[in-house]
């Protein structure tokens, strides 16, 4: 058997339920986003396409052809949130399906506000990163970055608003839409109480941790949100969990343990770091993350973001304080 081939058998693996898992390629570290598809009467659900590359596309191709599935086939395609890895391949696929796309209102208003036509996400985020010392030819990279992913979301779907606490039918099961913010304002988990799954998108990961950012115009404390969510989501009881990145896993209950834990280790870092000597939200970005950003655009966005909503969280708790000096700010404990 060639690479190619194993890869392709890899890509697609049916789960109990009738979930079929499809690994849509990315072309970043996470190597692959899933979508889900559920089949039942009518047709199918198709939650979180992936993002818009030839790769992707590629791939649906073959795996709706092999399936013996046609684009009009798909009657719902539902988000998780807003994410490009996630939304991307909503529009494109409603094209060709002419299927109702469902997110949440505010999962659909941030994907405006970066993707748009009246698009300014890109000078807020720059100018945010201005502010906690990111030096200005990284902002010039990070705006031309961010443009990038235009291609890679288009075209836009219509789409239709799926609100926290409703119920939906997908594959002939009810399941319960749950708000969960902290990766992502508008977050949608949803949950299967009959069977005991839960579709967690990126807010419970196996193996890796979602990201956590401060962003212009969000939540103010996302770190504070994420923390909450989980707490929230720890009372349902999961018998499996089917995430956005990695595998679907079991010990749902045990993995939000373990997530909280990491976090709890970041902030005392991060004031251990902070007991002798102030830094920027980039001088701390470097210090915590290191050889994994450099020259690296995409992953420096997701490092920083994540360094600041960090901070916040301590400066909100009183546990560190900030200081303008000269338009940057600086982190320490007084």
């Amino acid at each position: 058997m060639t690479g190619n081939e194993q890869d392709k058998m890899s890509a697609v693996k049916e789960w109990p339920g009738g979930i079929l898992q499809v690994k849509v390629p990315l072309p970043f570290s996470l190597k692959w986003v899933n979508s889900y598809l559920i089949e039942d009467d009518e047709g199918y659900t198709l939650l979180d396409p992936g993002l818009h590359t030839p790769e992707a596309v590629k791939l649906w191709t073959q795996t709706l052809g092999e399936k013996g599935i046609g684009f009009d086939g798909v009657h719902t395609i539902l988000l998780t949130h807003q994410h490009p890895d996630h939304y991307g391949l909503a529009g494109w696929f409603q094209q060709r399906s002419g299927a109702s796309v469902y997110m949440s209102s505010q999962s659909h208003e941030y994907a405006v506000r970066l993707w748009g036509e009246e698009r300014s996400f890109a000078a807020d985020l720059t100018a945010l990163y201005a502010r906690h010392g990111m030096p200005e030819p990284l902002l010039t990279d990070m705006v031309s970055h961010l443009e990038e992913f235009v291609v890679r979301v288009s075209p836009q779907p219509n789409v239709t608003y799926l609100e926290a606490g409703s119920f939906v039918q997908i594959g002939g099961t009810e399941w319960q839409t749950i708000h969960t913010p902290g990766h992502a304002r508008g977050h949608l988990c949803l949950y299967a109480p009959e069977r005991r799954l839960m579709i967690c998108g990126d807010q419970v990961l196996p193996d890796i941790t979602p990201n956590i950012s401060l962003v212009p115009g969000e939540d103010e404390d996302p770190l504070q949100r994420f923390i909450d969510s989980l707490g929230e989501l720890r009372k349902y009881k999961v018998e499996l969990a089917f995430p956005g990145h990695r595998n679907p896993f079991t010990d749902f209950q045990g993995r939000i343990d373990e997530l909280l834990a990491h976090h709890g280790r970041r902030l005392h870092s991060i004031r251990e770091m902070l007991a002798d000597q102030r830094y920027t939200g980039y001088e701390m970005c470097e210090l915590l993350f290191g050889a994994r950003i450099s020259g690296n655009t995409h992953n420096l966005r997701f490092a920083m973001s994540e360094t600041l909503a960090h901070l916040v969280h301590l400066e909100r708790q009183g546990q560190i304080a900030g200081e303008l000096r000269g338009g940057v700010i600086s982190y320490g404990i007084e």
